[in-house]
């Protein structure tokens, strides 16, 4: 969980000083109009009234400051009124009579409200215009000092401070933690390495799929040897200017040996370490300039400096061979997709704060996830709390990890979408065409489900998973997947005919043909050019379009394309074989997903228990 981050001491202290400049300005301004105008909440009421009320005896007193009448009525104890009068003349001048009764009090009007005022109104343009001057002058300092401060690292610190990640908190990737804790061990007993001789790795590579845990790992690292961690991103030391990317390569490295021993970590480090030589500014571009400097500060080590440097990537193939070379990234460690029992170590990390009930099988649930990277296991088990609240449930059950595993791998139902009759029944021929097919060949994976229900952007799914880990695929299973890809659209083609097929094999289509490229140029399967492969590298963007850099000529280009044709024609009519000779399993498997419109593995075993492999679908050989 990412911690917010707290405001420095610098920016509270200029915050409070702008505040209190603001408030002693205020309390000026307040207090200059208080004494300027110190009886303002008097009523004033024309001089001929009060003459005419002291003469009938209603005025108690009358003080005069000047020409200001400053009137307290009969029966109250303070002045409620006020008055002017000609100042060049006496109040009894102008008509009040010396008999009238009221006390009338003479004295010399107070000079202060006015000196206060008159200060004031002097000194306070100078204290406004005074502190705009300031605050903008700091706001220039404050840009000033971003400027100079680009060429600074902007890496992360994780000291004893915070949180520790450990080795036993990462479940699952146990060789990469064997290969890591020779990292922890050099940090932790340097001098036992040093006696005799060793060194210790200058840099560790970490490579693997999106979402396996490299950054993970990396704390781990940091936590398991107690020393401070340097955790910064590779698109970080790349600025508009030229030699900013370097200086701060420089800055880095110079806290991290301040700080030895320590760890310095660069995430998505092929964003500044690809190959030399293809940027579009040439020798002098910045990236290629920051490359060549984390190059020099990494050969550049003393034997004793204690920095160690882990990068991450999962895009190693087009990392400069510079950086790989022995004295600087010289041991990479491979983080893979976690195997069966690694999957349910996962779950069970994530599951341990979520309330589940007895039905929650997180074995079945890791068998049915091969591929998965730790992130889309994290991803079902939050998916799977989500659900369970949806439906007010206090507990997580087995349904809710069933249906967050379907919505992550295919997309969630679309239970808006409603299909008219026709369309289900061509939906179910459909899915139908793809469970028997893969049903009845050997080397196809089992039948998991058939839906006709739509999810994410298909309009039914036929799910088959495989019963164990794979490493590797031969060429049977690629043909038996090409057949089974291609089921749906031969069933669609025997039931409606050559006329009645549908766009609904389009995904189909192209996934098999994209499986039978890819078994011609990468895997050597072909027949003409078997064992021969042609790897296709993106050559870059042109007009928004990724060009490809083919190493073969236009005459093998050719061969390639028939090879494709030849793939795709025996797997449509091993597909044709296989349908035609099991009929009435398809239709009786069409029907059940008409009633049911979702079967589970046991359903679709039991309708296909009779379905047979026809001569005609059988592999003699490789070719």
């Amino acid at each position: 969980m990412a911690s917010r981050k707290k405001p420095s001491k610098k920016s509270i202290s200029n915050t409070v000083r702008l505040v209190l400049f603001w408030i002693i300005t205020f309390a000026i301004v307040a207090t200059a109009l208080l004494v300027g105008t110190p009886q303002s909440n008097l009523k004033e009421v024309p001089l001929s009234s009060v003459i005419e009320r002291a003469n009938r005896g209603e005025i108690k007193t009358i003080e005069v400051k000047g020409d200001v009448l400053t009137i307290t009525p009969k029966g109250k104890d303070k002045p409620t009124e006020k008055s002017r009068k000609d100042p060049k003349s006496s109040i009894y001048e102008q008509g009040l009579k010396v008999d009238s009764g009221a006390a009338v009090t003479n004295s010399e009007p107070s000079q202060t409200g006015n000196v206060v005022w008159n200060i004031v109104s002097m000194l306070l343009p100078v204290l406004l215009i005074g502190g705009l001057f300031i605050f903008m002058m700091r706001q220039a300092q404050g840009h000033n000092n971003q400027a100079m401060g680009f060429g600074k690292s902007k890496a992360k610190l994780y000291g004893n401070d915070k949180e520790k990640v450990v080795f036993t908190d990462i479940a699952g990737n146990d060789s990469a933690k064997q290969d890591l804790e020779e990292v922890v061990d050099f940090l932790k007993h340097p001098k036992k390495y040093q006696q005799l001789g060793a060194k210790i790795p200058k840099g560790v590579l970490l490579v693997g799929n999106p979402g396996t845990g490299k950054t993970m790992l990396a704390r781990a690292v940091a936590g398991e040897a107690n020393v401070p961690f340097f955790s910064i991103s590779g698109s970080e030391f790349v600025e508009m200017f030229v030699g900013v990317g370097a200086s701060r390569v420089r800055d880095l490295f110079a806290k991290a040996k301040k700080n030895a021993p320590a760890i310095i970590f660069i995430d998505e480090i092929d964003a500044v370490g690809r190959k030399r030589g293809s940027g579009m500014g040439g020798g002098h571009d910045e990236r290629e300039q920051t490359l060549n400097q984390i190059l020099v500060e990494m050969d550049g080590f003393e034997n004793d400096t204690n920095v160690i440097i882990l990068a991450a990537t999962n895009r190693a193939d087009v990392l400069d061979p510079a950086l790989l070379r022995p004295g600087r990234f010289d041991r990479r460690t491979n983080i893979m997709l976690p195997e069966r029992k690694d999957r349910e170590a996962i779950l069970k990390v994530h599951f341990k704060t979520k309330p589940v009930d007895e039905t929650v099988d997180l074995d079945k649930l890791a068998a049915k996830t091969a591929g998965s990277s730790g992130a889309d296991l994290a991803n079902i088990a939050n998916e799977s709390a989500i659900i369970a609240a949806r439906r007010n449930s206090k507990k997580i059950s087995n349904d809710d990890l069933t249906e967050a595993f379907e919505k992550v791998a295919i997309g969630p139902e679309r239970k808006a979408k409603v299909m008219n009759q026709k369309e289900k029944e061509l939906t179910a021929y459909h899915e139908a065409g793809h469970a028997v097919v893969g049903h009845v060949l050997p080397d196809s994976d089992p039948v998991h489900k058939v839906t006709i229900i739509p999810r994410g952007g298909t309009g039914g799914v036929t799910w088959f998973l495989p019963p164990e880990d794979k490493s590797y695929t031969n060429v049977y299973e690629f043909k038996d997947i090409l057949a089974r890809a291609l089921g749906g659209r031969i069933a669609e083609k025997i039931i409606y005919g050559k006329d009645g097929i549908t766009t609904g094999a389009g995904s189909d289509l192209r996934k098999a043909t994209e499986i039978a490229r890819d078994m011609v140029i990468e895997q050597g399967m072909g027949k003409e050019l078997r064992d021969q492969v042609f790897h296709e590298d993106n050559g870059g963007m042109v007009f928004d379009k990724i060009t490809h850099e083919r190493p073969y000529s236009d005459d093998t280009a050719r061969k390639i394309d028939e090879e494709v044709k030849i793939l795709m024609i025996e797997a449509a009519n091993r597909a044709e074989q296989v349908l035609r000779s099991n009929m009435d399993a398809l239709k009786s498997l069409a029907e059940e997903l008409l009633k049911e419109e979702t079967l589970e593995e046991a359903a679709v075993s039991s309708i296909l228990k009779d379905t047979k492999l026809p001569k005609e679908a059988i592999l003699h050989t490789a070719s």
